[in-house]
């Protein structure tokens, strides 16, 4: 029986160090593992043995490589997950069960516009209402959103495919299914784009990279599903960061509709763009360490990045397991609850979804809600300081009382290579394939180089920092224990990080716009599984601005 209790911390490199990483990766495994590896890994990893001990090691270091050999010769596509489930939940916390009624605002009386151009910037609810009273069909809509994704779509490098024979034939069901009293709810006929992460049959999933360009995956994403159970209509899969970073992909950089000089960042680049540029009403994006919250912030839109197990990723692409999330990218916080609303909860496949319920209600008072803010991080200096200290003022206008909240004082950015590992085991076979040449970004900082670092994490400490996040986790829990929200500045501190790793929702809505006129913003966290009353305290504080209500003259 072979002993179990090896050190985990030398596996990854014994051969590495002595004959070069590809000989690690491709080489025969009946090349000899020598002390001299074992030396070498020691001094990577800060550890220290006698001669006698790495003697000790030899043989039970072939036997590990050994079972590497073994292992990689399973398949395992993307879409299997590790038999580890990450849970945000610290012992003891309790949520409330009661489903209640999901509730919107009244858009009141909507016409169309006089100039037709001016309807690709209507919220979803405002789109829905002219659906409901006939004003405009889902097909007259949906030709509207395919027009507008062809004529500035190539020049934003927004869209990878164009899903138009799927969308006239969803929208020809929408109406008819209207027309004959089957209707489906508020996002009902209406058009959206999506990730190029998310699976369509029949159409290709590329994850914006050079080896998966002609990719097709048969089979739809939950979340695709369930949308078109909703009575919306697939009009594009956008672009993406290649293998979901930044907003570099095969086909070029995606623009900022407000500045086409400068990328739309990333990796939700092309759903944050086609909104911006009011191509799709709304888009689905996905985040784990800023994919959602950066391209919302950098394109002026609003973009909900829910609790961590809220929305299932069956028939997304996987990068962390432990880490990614989706969420819509909108106009309005209240499309983000409308869009969520239909989304979210268990679907059986991905298992660390939760079923509890989102009683999203816009009634809720502001005032009633018990409000943090960063202190430290407003207080320090920075370039949008001026524009965020004027949302504190603001939102101490209208009643709230600003509790002073910091952050755990815990080496948070320290943590974030568990990504790096997560990334290094969906994309294994790429590296080891050397297919991972062909991707667009190489250098220190693209992803062929961190799987290559991810793969020489030790088991130990990518567990050890896991254990660290547990400790983050409860230290969270009992900084939160009387706040519902909090705000924060979106960009600049350790919240977006610590956030991603505790699992905790958060929604980025416009805040003005800097001295060359492009967007700022503005962040509220929530409670786990609090994005209820998260959305409604930013639903109130973006009612009492119409920076979410400007849009970019796409004249270029």
């Amino acid at each position: 029986m072979k002993q179990n209790l090896r050190p985990l911390a030398l596996a990854a490199l014994l051969c590495a160090l002595s004959f070069g990483t590809g000989a690690f990766l491709n080489g025969p495994a009946e090349t000899p593992i020598t002390k001299e590896a074992i030396r070498g890994a020691e001094t990577l990893f800060g550890l220290a043995f006698t001669d006698t001990e790495r003697d000790s090691l030899l043989k039970g270091m072939q036997e590990q490589r050994e079972d590497y050999e073994s292992i990689r010769k399973v398949n395992l596509p993307n879409d299997v997950a590790p038999a580890l489930l990450f849970n945000p939940v610290p012992p003891g916390m309790t949520f409330d069960r009661t489903r209640k009624p999901f509730k919107v605002s009244s858009p009141g009386k909507v016409e169309l516009p006089a100039n037709r151009d001016d309807l690709a910037f209507y919220s979803v609810l405002q789109l829905s209402r002219l659906i409901h009273d006939r004003k405009i069909t889902s097909v007259e809509l949906t030709r509207f959103c395919l027009d507008r994704l062809k004529k500035y779509g190539p020049k934003l490098e927004c869209v990878v495919s164009l899903t138009e024979e799927l969308a006239l034939a969803q929208a020809q069901k929408a109406d008819a299914d209207l027309k004959a009293g089957k209707d489906r709810g508020l996002l009902h006929g209406i058009p959206y784009g999506a990730k190029d992460l998310f699976a369509k049959a029949g159409y290709k999933t590329t994850w914006g990279s050079v080896p998966y360009k002609e990719q097709v995956i048969n089979e739809d994403a939950t979340v695709i599903a369930r949308l078109e159970a909703a009575g919306a209509v697939l009009v594009a899969k956008l672009t993406m960061g290649e293998l979901a970073m930044g907003d570099v992909w095969f086909g070029g950089t995606t623009r900022n509709p407000w500045d086409i000089g400068q990328g739309s960042s990333g990796s939700s680049a092309g759903s944050a763009s086609a909104v911006a540029a009011g191509l799709v009403p709304f888009a689905l994006g996905t985040e784990t360490l800023g994919s959602i919250v950066s391209p919302a912030t950098v394109c002026g839109v609003t973009g909900l990045r829910p609790t961590f197990g809220r929305v299932s990723r069956a028939g997304a692409m996987a990068l962390s397991w432990s880490m990614d999330k989706i969420g819509p990218m909108c106009r309005t916080v209240e499309d983000c609850a409308v869009v969520f609303n239909a989304i979210y909860g268990p679907d059986g496949k991905d298992l660390t979804v939760a079923d509890l319920p989102f009683n999203y209600d816009p009634s809720v008072k502001l005032g009633s809600l018990r409000v943090g803010y960063l202190k430290r991080d407003f207080e320090r200096d920075y370039p949008n300081k001026s524009f965020d200290s004027t949302a504190l003022a603001r939102l101490r206008g209208m009643g709230v009382e600003l509790v002073p909240l910091e952050l755990p004082q815990l080496p948070i950015r320290d943590l974030t290579f568990i990504i790096s590992v997560e990334a290094a085991a969906a994309f294994d076979e790429l590296t080891r394939s050397d297919r991972d040449d062909l991707m667009v970004r190489q250098g220190r900082g693209a992803w062929p180089n961190i799987f290559r670092e991810g793969q020489l994490v030790s088991a130990v400490q990518y567990l050890q920092a896991n254990r660290v996040r547990s400790l983050l986790i409860r230290e969270m829990a009992g900084r939160l224990k009387d706040i519902d929200v909090y705000v924060t500045p979106s960009r600049g501190s350790a919240n977006l990080a610590l956030t991603n790793l505790t699992g905790h929702p958060c929604v980025t809505i416009p805040n003005g716009f800097s001295a060359v006129g492009t967007p700022l913003s503005i962040t509220f966290v929530g409670q786990l599984y609090g994005e209820a009353r998260m959305l409604a305290a930013a639903k109130a504080y973006q009612d009492a601005t119409d920076f979410h209500r400007k849009h970019p003259n796409l004249v270029w």
